[in-house]
């Protein structure tokens, strides 16, 4: 529709002058309103433009040769056969890009292609172009590669000890090659406070390791352009650091490379780093002057990995009678699989993100991220703290079942505010009670908690998340976020951003905040994100940085062209600027209006071309304590969610079925509540999945250990709608100083109170602790008969 035809037809729902000029600047016109999603009939019409899609005149196909063994040391990479072949234009090896990478500066462990050895049945170790897919995988059977076998690891207790083979060489003599990191930090006397508590608990728990299974699996699309360019379209949720790392393992200059991120078929943190497929086709590309894709087949992506690290937990927490926290010690093994991706802040967060929402006395946690001869472990939603908040929160529960308090009422007593956690992190905002309030109240906990029939039963639980990391990933002083925004006189807005649109809605919410600002119908804004060629630089997608990092930026470039516009209304109706409104396509003062157009057009006669920048940096000045490791972990915002969950236990199967799922999350202003709300339930989701269904494993022992033992759909379980309980959103709006109009997060926080939600209503419902991840029916089942032959033995 074109603009005027569009103003005519709103022009009876313009909203009445007076009315909008009494508005505060404060109230919103436009956010805060469940709105549509700007690329909705796009994805829901099959409209949209995937990596995939993308088909370049002359482009040859692309596939990886994978090691079949899971430690090994390459001998020898003959390829002649391969280059033999008819229809085959290129073959790389480890060779042509010796230089190592990774996502963590200081941990980069990592070759585009194996150079040395191979760390995981999966390791890329050449590369092929062809004409089509079934030459490139002819290609690949003809590479000969001579290895020698060596002892692999598979379990992350045996990574502990020493070894004549490590998976990786030690960067210090004496030191254990095989370990990543090792973090340990103590707040307060623990010792002291655990020995004076009145009550202690213990408990061992293990988390199984899970993997993020997007519909869509990587792909990269390379080619080197007329003036020489190089271009990669790649489904990637992080194109900054893509684009550096391209630069540095192909020595080339920055600004000779352009990434861009077409739209993303789910990413859920397995997509937030560099990944062996994006520097093939980047160099195949340059070597046979053609266009070159690689797309990972299903078991490829279930190889590459990336997802929720496999974890070890001892807890002990002691309290006082009246349930009050007084310590809490942790000790932490984490299996990170062959490399180190993102694993140094995993090791930190499985224990810096655990203290809020509680006022806890004194803590201590000790965290060991080792390597093993698995696929490696990276982000998945939620990263680093899920594995964590499962083993606390039962332990909560049992503290207070020993306590013979409310497991609400325990939380209530321990909630710490706002203020400062016991490691130092900074909390401006915390809704975290009323999230307890309304789980307590939506489920009727207080009338059925420990009061339904056996077989039945209630869990509760809490967590607390960050909005952005207040750090960047690589050192610098430089804005986290950027965008630019154009403004013109048919009343468009062009919004430029690089945040990565992955399916959580950047794209949209900023176009929302162009609306707010600039009074704007959404139809009039085109979004434009993820071009390292066109758009400002963003970090990514990852950490839930997006809405705070990028919405802040946004919002400041929208004010700034906001004032000139309003100048330029007032003078033309002879008022002050403070007395304009822009608002759902018209410009309000003293009792008239005019189209939003037409006010853009004064703008643009009184101050020339309408453009402004802006960006967002985390505050640098008391965000977190001044001890190594305290700005890992470290955000401006932080986000507070409570489940509850009921579930039926079937003690003959050992099948839980889960019922429901009532979700809190204190999300700040809800910029858009359909949003927030579908992140909410896709979190929940995600962690129900991951408690009764889901588990990325790999076999043991020979001939077959390290490979994968479910590298499908059809094996590795999912929940369909079909077995999905009912998820009950329910948006807590505690406003943050530091978050655009007080938002916060919503797309991780909510998945963290699923799992152990589900275990502590287990636990309500048959009398029996599951402390060992996933829920199967064979786990709870033999669960169930140790209970049973425990209690007819002190019978008997």
């Amino acid at each position: 529709m074109h603009p005027e035809e569009l103003l005519k037809k709103q022009a009876a729902d313009a909203p009445d002058p007076a009315v909008a000029g009494a508005l505060g600047p404060d109230d919103l016109s436009r956010l805060g309103r469940r709105s549509r999603r700007v690329d909705g009939h796009r994805k829901s019409t099959g409209s949209e433009i995937y990596t995939d899609d993308i088909v370049l005149p002359g482009m040859l196909h692309g596939k990886i040769l994978r090691s079949p063994h899971p430690h090994a040391r390459i001998l020898s990479v003959d390829t002649s056969g391969a280059e033999a072949l008819e229809g085959v234009y290129g073959v790389i090896t480890g060779r042509d890009m010796p230089l190592a990478y990774g996502i963590i500066p200081w941990t980069r462990d990592e070759h585009a292609l194996a150079l040395d050895k191979v760390r995981f049945v999966g390791d890329a170790v050449a590369a092929v172009a062809a004409v089509d897919e079934d030459t490139a995988n002819e290609a690949l059977t003809r590479i000969r590669v001579d290895y020698e076998i060596l002892p692999a690891v598979l379990e992350p207790e045996e990574a502990l000890q020493p070894s004549d083979h490590p998976i990786h060489e030690a960067k210090k003599e004496g030191r254990n090659g095989n370990i990543t990191k090792h973090v340990h930090l103590e707040f307060g006397e623990v010792d002291e406070a655990m020995a004076g508590s009145d009550v202690t608990v213990e408990g061992d728990y293990y988390f199984h390791g899970t993997t993020h299974t997007p519909i869509e699996p990587h792909c990269a699309v390379a080619r080197r352009n007329v003036n020489g360019l190089l271009e990669v379209w790649s489904s990637t949720q992080v194109p900054h650091y893509l684009h550096r790392e391209l630069a540095r393992v192909l020595d080339l200059d920055v600004a000779e490379i352009r990434v861009v991120q077409p739209a993303v078929g789910g990413a859920f943190g397995g997509k937030s780093e560099p990944f062996d497929l994006e520097f093939a086709v980047a160099l195949l590309a340059i070597r046979t002057g053609r266009p070159v894709k690689i797309l990972y087949t299903r078991e490829e992506l279930f190889y590459s990995h990336r997802g929720r690290h496999p974890m070890d937990m001892s807890y002990q927490v002691g309290a006082t009678k009246d349930g009050r926290i007084r310590a809490v010690d942790g000790k932490l093994l984490l299996d990170g699989g062959a490399y180190a991706s993102f694993g140094l802040v995993t090791a930190y967060y499985s224990g810096q993100l655990l203290m809020a929402p509680y006022d806890v006395e004194t803590y201590r946690f000790d965290a060991t991220r080792v390597y093993t001869n698995k696929p490696p472990c990276g982000p998945k939603r939620g990263h680093g703290s899920v594995q964590p908040r499962f083993g606390f929160e039962v332990s909560l529960d049992k503290l207070a079942a020993k306590l013979g308090i409310d497991p609400i009422e325990l939380r209530r007593r321990n909630f710490m505010g706002v203020g400062r956690t016991v490691n130092e992190f900074r909390v401006q905002s915390n809704g975290f009670l009323e999230c307890l309030d309304k789980v307590e109240e939506a489920s009727d906990w207080k009338d059925r908690y420990g009061k339904m029939e056996r077989g039945r039963g209630l869990g509760i639980a809490g967590s607390c998340y960050i909005s952005g990391t207040n750090y960047p990933i690589y050192p610098n002083d430089m804005p986290q976020a950027s965008a630019q925004v154009q403004i013109e006189r048919s009343g468009r807005v062009n919004v430029l951003h690089g945040a990565s649109e992955i399916g959580q809605g950047s794209d949209s919410t900023m176009a929302y905040i162009a609306c707010e600002e600039l009074g704007v119908p959404v139809e009039y804004v085109r979004v434009f994100s993820a071009d390292t060629d066109l758009t400002p630089v963003d970090l990514g997608a990852y950490s839930s940085r997006e809405t705070l990092m990028v919405g802040n930026a946004v919002m400041m470039a929208c004010r700034e062209l906001r004032a000139k516009v309003e100048s330029a209304v007032a003078a033309e109706l002879a008022c002050e600027p403070g007395e304009v409104r822009l608002a759902d396509g018209w410009a309000l003062a003293g009792g008239e209006k005019m189209p939003i157009a037409q006010a853009f057009m004064l703008a643009e006669v009184a101050h020339g071309t309408l453009g402004a920048v802006g960006h967002y940096n985390t505050p640098k000045e008391g965000v977190h304590g001044e001890y190594r490791g305290g700005t890992i972990g470290a955000s401006p915002a932080y986000s507070f969610t409570a489940h509850v969950a009921e579930v039926e236990v079937d003690e003959d199967t050992g099948f839980v079925d889960v019922k429901k799922i009532w979700v809190a999350h204190d999300c700040g202003r809800a910029l858009n509540p359909m949003l927030v709300e579908g992140q909410m339930e896709g979190s929940a989701y995600m962690g129900f999945a991951e408690a009764l269904m889901e588990h990325q494993r790999v076999k043991r022992g020979s001939p077959e250990g390290g490979l994968h033992d479910a590298p499908s759909l059809l094996d590795y379980r999912i929940p369909t709608s079909l077995d999905c309980p009912e998820f009950i959103p329910l948006i807590v709006e505690a406003n943050d100083p530091e978050g655009p109009y007080g938002a916060k997060e919503a797309g991780e926080g909510p998945l963290h109170p699923s799992l152990p939600a589900i275990a502590n209503a287990i636990y309500d419902a048959v009398g029996v602790r599951i402390d060992r991840l996933p829920f199967t029916p064979d786990r709870v089942w033999r669960a169930l008969q140790a209970e049973a032959e425990q209690t007819a033995e002190k019978a008997g």
